[in-house]
């Protein structure tokens, strides 16, 4: 089995399955209890607390997620609702993961106004994102790198020219596909665990210490108020650990894209869809063949990647769209992504299959 869909998910690394264990055997307490157990599962998640403020290089807070969903939620609902006294205007991309685009959507519908911006309408999209936000904006929010085509927007060049412009305005950076990988610059910064080897069912947002926000949870008043739920220490535990054990410098990722499009560039009707993307993910489309039709010739194989083109409702991408890909393009788009346990070998297998396939079904 070669597992190449790893901006989905990963599988978690044999240190967080250790952590959640032995958290689970050991330190099961609940962390708003007072006594010694209680005491000991608040500890675990102060130390996590420490552990992602380093890897960011930032100081602030942390709020343990359900996962990245909920922290794109919080960030999007709960700055928007704090600082509306203020202003309503609020700039965004067409290329954002649902979790923001939707409530994007929701506020939209409440009367805010909501400003999206497509990639392909622009040569240098960073600029685009400044020129967008002026006086009246209480909220910019973009991610740093796309989880489809991999497409990276340089957080640092935004965050420091919005902020000497507008003080004011809230950054909120999904930083989902790009924590571990790239420096990340934002007041608010949503994180997932399980697509860093950690486990499904926790994530976090970073927010610097100025920033506003209400919340979206509420009860018995954990982290401050501002997430109420008992948080799941060994997940937390886990997650932790998954940061500690990924490198600070990765080579492989490049080499694994460098022998894969070395073949790809070879062949007749490949489009690359990932353009100034990172490493670790490439999005391309093989024309005369639907990608639903070649992952799951690939999946008989073995190998198991992800389609670019449709949603649940079997629509075009809106992401690849956005990016400027043509329709036909976009519905035989093939995401690629890698992990750390990936080989040139797992290359070589998928690189023969895409030829099969190619060979067999192009029309």
């Amino acid at each position: 089995m070669i597992y190449l869909d790893n901006a989905a998910t990963t599988k978690p690394c044999a240190e967080a399955i250790q952590a959640a264990v032995s958290c689970m055997e050991k330190c099961y307490g609940n962390p708003s209890s007072l006594h010694n157990m209680g005491i000991e599962s608040e500890k675990v998640i102060a130390s996590v607390k420490k552990t992602i403020l380093r890897r960011l290089n930032k100081e602030g807070e942390i709020y343990f997620t359900s996962g990245a969903t909920e922290s794109n939620n919080l960030a999007v609902f709960g700055a928007a609702k704090a600082l509306k006294r203020r202003g309503n205007r609020i700039v965004t991309t067409a290329i954002e993961h649902p979790s923001v685009s939707e409530p994007m959507k929701k506020l939209a519908e409440e009367g805010f106004e909501v400003v999206s911006l497509k990639p392909c309408d622009y040569d240098n999209f960073e600029d685009a994102l400044i020129n967008a936000v002026d006086e009246k904006t209480i909220l910019l929010s973009f991610m740093a790198v796309n989880n489809e085509t991999g497409f990276i927007t340089d957080s640092k060049k935004v965050y420091n020219a919005v902020k000497k412009r507008f003080p004011s305005c809230t950054v909120h950076l999904d930083g989902v596909q790009g924590f571990c990988k790239t420096q990340l610059f934002a007041d608010l910064i949503s994180l997932s665990a399980h697509k860093i080897y950690g486990i499904k069912g926790v994530g976090a947002l970073y927010k610097a210490k100025p920033v506003r926000l209400l919340p979206n949870v509420y009860g018995g008043g954990q982290q401050g108020g501002m997430r109420s739920g008992t948080e799941p220490v060994e997940l937390i535990a886990a997650f932790g650990a998954a940061v500690n054990a990924y490198p600070e410098k990765i080579t492989k990722f490049s080499e694994l894209r460098h022998t894969l499009l070395q073949h790809l560039e070879q062949w007749e009707g490949i489009i690359l869809n990932s353009k100034n993307s990172v490493d670790n993910i490439v999005n391309f489309s093989v024309q005369g063949v639907r990608s639903e039709i070649m992952l799951h010739f690939l999946e008989e194989k073995g190998i198991y990647v992800s389609s670019g083109s449709a949603c649940s409702r079997g629509k075009i991408s809106p992401v690849l769209s956005a990016l400027g890909v043509s329709d036909k393009n976009a519905d035989s788009a093939v995401r690629v992504s890698f992990s750390l346990n990936n080989t040139e070998n797992d290359i070589k297998e998928l690189v023969l299959a895409l030829s099969e396939g190619i060979k067999r079904f192009r029309r």
